[in-house]
């Protein structure tokens, strides 16, 4: 059955010089408007133990508009600044809700560079996007075709450290189920191999069911390694080393596209194939504690990973089940399920009391699957 969906597409777009300083001017009123709402929020309930609402906040903001050492808030669309605002009440909400770390200050130099426009604030014509006060359309690179008929509800706009500007648009879509499949899996994330599979797939992995590790941030290492010394080399301040910075930051941005488009076409060929897909419950944050392998886990992306099988799996009809972090899936022998007594990471081939020749990803995965099927 088909389901309606709000979903993000995202596409590059080249601003002229006078669009380009008024979105720059934009994200610098949202970023202060953000700053100054958490520091009166923080002072309030400080001081006076009372918790500030979105509707003060927002009158505020109108407050600050007619101040005369504040009056450039009058010079952007209004619409970016409220929804900083609500950006903070919802930061706020989840902080209260202990879902979330306390709000923490926007700073010029590391955070996101980006502005959100609801519908009051752009006109959607004949595929041409306009935001308030830029003065005309966006020079949009269309990718791929938004869905027919598609009306935005919510642009966001942004520049990354790269210099490269993005537009986000927010609109309804159509997806429609795969076709039911015969195929379970189960998955063991890893290093050496991405992810080992508890059955081969053709074309996807290989003999044995594991699928190579591109290590796309390793085969980039020389580069990168070579523009941080560039940057090292440039004296703060100058505009050598801000020219350094952003060859620094297209390396990693690099990086991160590989990486990204890797993990789409390899999850949604896992999604494709298999009708429910048992993975193990990884905390990655604590296993990043290990310094000998965290720049590799890091690379491997093993969150991710779960995140598109995630919402994939929700899209097309197909079922994800998360297997218990302390499940001995390495230990256990898939054969006769006897669990040994250690298991060190330098084991990679074991085998068991019962005669049973093990490789330990393939047979993790194997316990996996046969975890996650019991668990359904």
């Amino acid at each position: 059955m088909a389901q309606s969906v709000k979903r993000a597409f995202t596409y590059r777009f080249y601003p002229t010089p006078e669009q380009a300083e008024q979105l720059a001017r934009t994200f610098g009123c949202a970023r202060l408007v953000y700053n100054k709402a958490l520091e009166e929020r923080s002072r309030a309930y400080t001081r006076e133990g009372r918790r500030v609402s979105y509707e003060e906040s927002s009158a505020a903001l109108t407050a600050w508009k007619r101040a005369e050492e504040l009056g450039f808030l009058r010079e952007v669309s209004s619409v970016p600044l409220q929804q900083a605002l609500r950006h903070l009440q919802a930061a706020f909400t989840n902080f209260f809700a202990k879902r979330a770390a306390h709000p923490r200050f926007k700073s010029r130099k590391r955070s996101r560079l980006s502005a959100e426009y609801t519908r009051s604030a752009f006109t959607w014509r004949d595929g041409h996007l306009t935001l308030a006060k830029l003065g005309g359309p966006l020079d949009i690179v269309w990718s791929r075709p938004l869905p027919e008929g598609a009306e935005p509800s919510t642009v966001t706009v942004s520049k990354d450290a790269a210099g490269r500007w993005s537009v986000s648009i927010l609109c309804a879509d159509t997806i429609h189920p795969l076709d039911p499949a015969d195929g379970a899996v189960g998955i063991d994330a890893g290093i050496t191999s991405l992810l080992t599979l508890s059955r081969p797939i053709p074309g996807l992995t290989d003999a044995a069911g594991k699928v190579a590790n591109p290590r796309h941030e390793r085969a980039d290492r020389r580069r990168l390694a070579r523009a941080q010394r560039a940057l090292a080399r440039k004296d703060k301040g100058s505009s050598n080393r801000a020219k350094a910075k952003v060859r620094v930051a297209r390396v990693h941005a690099r990086i991160a596209d590989r990486r990204r488009d890797h993990l789409h076409k390899l999850t949604t060929s896992i999604v494709r194939e298999n009708q429910v897909i048992a993975i193990e419950d990884l905390t990655v944050r604590n296993l990043v504690r290990n310094h000998r392998l965290a720049r590799a886990i890091s690379d491997a992306s093993w969150r991710e990973v779960r995140i598109m099988l995630a919402y994939k799996a929700a899209w097309y009809g197909r079922e994800l089940v998360v297997v218990d972090r302390w499940f001995p899936s390495s230990k256990r022998c898939s054969v006769c399920g006897t669990i040994a007594a250690s298991m060190p990471l330098e084991v990679r081939e074991w085998v068991c009391a019962c005669g049973a020749a093990h490789d330990r990803d393939v047979n993790a995965a194997r316990n996996v699957l046969a975890a996650g099927l019991a668990e359904r």
